[in-house]
Parts: structure tokens; sequence; C-alpha cells
């Protein structure tokens, strides 16, 4: 016969999981990545970053892959206000709007997080879409946006073939961080804007050099 727990003790339960440390892991995680690649990385890595204690990390991740897979998807949650973007009436107007120095740097860090993962991606290609999702993605889709306005504003041609001029900017600024290795700024963003998309579509600016 099974004897009950007469002593009117609560049952223990186990210790819950802080997660107020989360954040701050996360970014320490995609730090570590932009910095000595996915290889390289260890967990004791990043918690030295953020400061927290191994055992605080291997508690909410078993395994550094499950951590890079949450960090980059906390990425995507962080991005672009789609709420509070430039119209300014033009297609130039608005994509040059959107070159603030916070937007450069931050565009800067995530092709170098993308260069971190290029072992990981070799080897679990179902992380790709992911990775597209939050490194990619919400540039082209801004670009999209912009020129669809365009469109509808009729500043550019209806059959302008938005899908592929939409990774245009994005695919050679890839091209200029990772392969040449060389910082993006506002002037060679403006040369990309001027000197590639805007031709693309149609539309010469009489005064290239303005910046403005």
């Amino acid at each position: 016969m099974t004897q009950l727990d007469t002593s009117g003790s609560a049952p223990k339960l186990g210790r819950k999981r802080d997660h107020t440390r989360d954040a701050d892991i996360l970014d320490a995680a995609l730090a570590v990545l932009a910095e000595t690649g996915y290889d390289r990385m260890t967990m004791d890595m990043v918690a030295a970053r953020a400061k927290a204690g191994k055992a605080t990390v291997y508690r909410r991740w078993a395994s550094k892959g499950e951590l890079v897979v949450d960090a980059i998807a906390c990425m995507k949650k962080n991005d672009i206000d789609l709420e509070h973007l430039p119209d300014t009436g033009t297609l130039r107007g608005d994509l040059v709007a959107m070159i603030r120095p916070h937007a450069i740097e931050d565009g800067e860090r995530k092709l170098q997080i993308m260069a971190g993962l290029t072992s990981m991606l070799a080897r679990d290609p179902d992380l790709v879409d992911a990775v597209t999702a939050a490194i990619v993605e919400p540039r082209a889709s801004l670009n999209r946006l912009f020129m669809r306005r365009a469109i509808e504003r009729g500043e550019i041609p209806a059959d302008t073939d938005v899908e592929t001029l939409a990774m245009l900017v994005p695919s050679m600024t890839a091209y200029r961080v990772l392969i040449l290795q060389q910082p993006v700024d506002r002037t060679y963003l403006l040369s990309l804007i001027d000197g590639v998309l805007l031709p693309a579509v149609g539309i010469r600016p009489a005064t290239s050099s303005a910046g403005a």
C-alpha cells in the first residue's frame, strides 16, 4: 500500500528558467558569430560576451546551432519599421531617405553575420530561408515597396522587373562587403542608386552628385 505524504509541504517544482537575459545573449551570439565565424564560435565565448553564466546559456540552448537559429530569428523581429517609411513623392527621394548612418552600420553588421554563417549554411540548407528572411529580405522588400509606389505614380514603367531590381543594390552591397572587403558608405550607396538602379528603371537623375 502506498503511503501518502502527510507532511503538508508542497511538492518541489523545477527551477523556472530566467529569460530576462535572452536578448543580451542573442545579441552576444550575433557579435561573436560576426567576429569568429560559426566554426570557431563557442557557447563559452557567447556567455563571456553577454556577461552571463555558462549554465544560463546552456539551460536555454542545448547547442550553438540552436542559439544561432534563435539569434537570426530575433534579427528579423527587430528590423525595419514598415509603418514609418519615407514617402517623398519620388523613387530617388525614398531610396536616399533610407540612407542613414545607423542603417548603413546595421547593414554591414548583417553581412558580416552572413559571412560567419557560410559553413553552417553549407551543412544545413534549411537555414538558408531563415537567413534570407532576416538579412536579405528586409532591404529587398523596401525596394519593392518603393518601386511599386513609383509604378502607381507613373514615374517608372508598369512592366518594370521589380523582383529582380529589388535585389540589385543589396547584392552589390553584399559583394562589396563580403568579397572586396570594403566598407559601404553614403557615397557608395548614392552611386548605386544614381548610376545603376535608377537608370535600370528608366530614370536618369539630372544631378546625380547632389546627394540629397
